[in-house]
């Protein structure tokens, strides 16, 4: 008797299925130093390696290096936007910079694929293009090459980037990196990302809702203020080699992002769910579409483990750069789980499959 398969929910796959998926690609080569994994953010690559005697090694929690940690690392990151159309080409440059950033990689050359709906006009393109030239020059990104093409195969804008950059050896940083006693530190707050695209995207909803322009405009802002990025703080923490893990939490969520943290270190966490940050348009704007801001689009937000012994020079090092950081979790050994604190109550600590933005256009 034959089933019908299930259908996959929108959003990234699940977690289970991308690591089955992943174990059938031809992924195993010496000179792929971090390649796909469940939660790491970008591929660190080795283009210059001279000979098997010279590959690197790993040299300590959170970092690959090769014994005289000379030379530098390729590091390269593919993401598409397709949840935001208004300033896409801002979301889709910074969002590849994150997951750079967060692998202590400086990013360079960016290669954006450019998908159109049919009925899209001269306009429409230059605003894209206009966009995505802004984002670069801004970060001091070049854009190397890239494909632009109108189909209808999609029927709203889709960029897919391709972002380049190059890290040294001894200051690569991956999300597998934090071991049991360290402590889990949170830059930013929760649902930034998500609390600019539910302004944008529900703004005539907001409205009838009630909500006054200047608090819709705010949000919106959310994209620029506190905003998107946090190239700043990461590599300033690479540099300082002051973090043992960094990942960037993006779709589905701070929370979603804490598991693939634990997924790719393969150790537990204990998160104090009341220490996370939640501004109060965050906290609205969700609620108008009954989101929950812990499983809402994340950039924006850094999530990365420091020794306890290292946490007051990281936060004081964000600080001076005006970045908020706050102790958010400790990670804890595999077999003692992951789990929330609750008023001092262990709870869980949800995973989401999808995205809770995805329901601000199932409404």
């Amino acid at each position: 008797m034959s089933t019908t398969p299930l259908s996959l929910p929108t959003g990234k796959l699940p977690a289970d299925l991308l690591a089955q998926l992943i174990s059938t690609l031809p992924i195993d080569d010496p000179d792929l130093i971090l390649g796909p994994s469940v939660g790491e953010d970008a591929a660190i690559i080795d283009i210059g390696r001279g000979s098997e005697e010279e590959a690197p090694s790993t040299c300590g929690p959170g970092v690959l290096s090769q014994q005289d940690g000379a030379g530098t690392l390729l590091a390269a990151k593919s993401d598409p936007i397709t949840f935001a159309t208004e300033e896409i080409g801002y979301y889709a440059v910074n969002v590849c910079a994150n997951d750079l950033a967060v692998c202590g990689a400086r990013p360079r050359f960016y290669l954006p694929t450019v998908l159109l709906p049919e009925g899209t006009t001269e306009k429409d393109v230059q605003g894209i293009c206009e966009q995505l030239g802004a984002a670069c020059r801004a970060l001091e990104i070049v854009v190397a090459g890239g494909h632009t093409e109108v189909t209808a195969a999609v029927n709203q804008p889709v960029v897919a980037g391709t972002l380049l950059g190059e890290v040294a050896r001894d200051k690569v940083v991956r999300t597998g990196g934090c071991r049991p006693g360290d402590v889990v530190l949170l830059v930013g707050s929760a649902g930034i990302e998500g609390t600019s695209i539910i302004a944008r995207e529900g703004r005539d909803a907001l409205l009838e809702q009630g909500w006054s322009v200047a608090d819709l405009d705010e949000a919106a802002n959310y994209l620029y203020e506190p905003g998107i990025s946090v190239l700043g703080p990461a590599l300033a923490a690479a540099e300082a080699e002051l973090v043992t893990a960094m990942h960037d939490p993006t779709e589905s969520g701070v929370a979603t992002g804490l598991w693939e943290l634990a997924d790719a270190s393969g150790c537990g966490l204990e998160v104090e769910l009341a220490a996370v940050p939640v501004t109060p348009l965050t906290e609205a704007a969700c609620a108008a579409f009954g989101l929950d801001p812990l499983g809402t689009i994340a950039s924006g937000g850094l999530l990365a483990t420091a020794g306890p012994e290292d946490v007051d020079t990281v936060l004081g090092l964000w600080r001076g750069m005006g970045r908020e950081g706050q102790a958010i979790g400790r990670v804890l050994a595999a077999d003692e789980g992951v789990y929330g604190l609750l008023d001092g109550a262990k709870v869980a600590l949800p995973r989401f499959d999808a995205d809770e933005i995805v329901k601000l256009w199932s409404e």
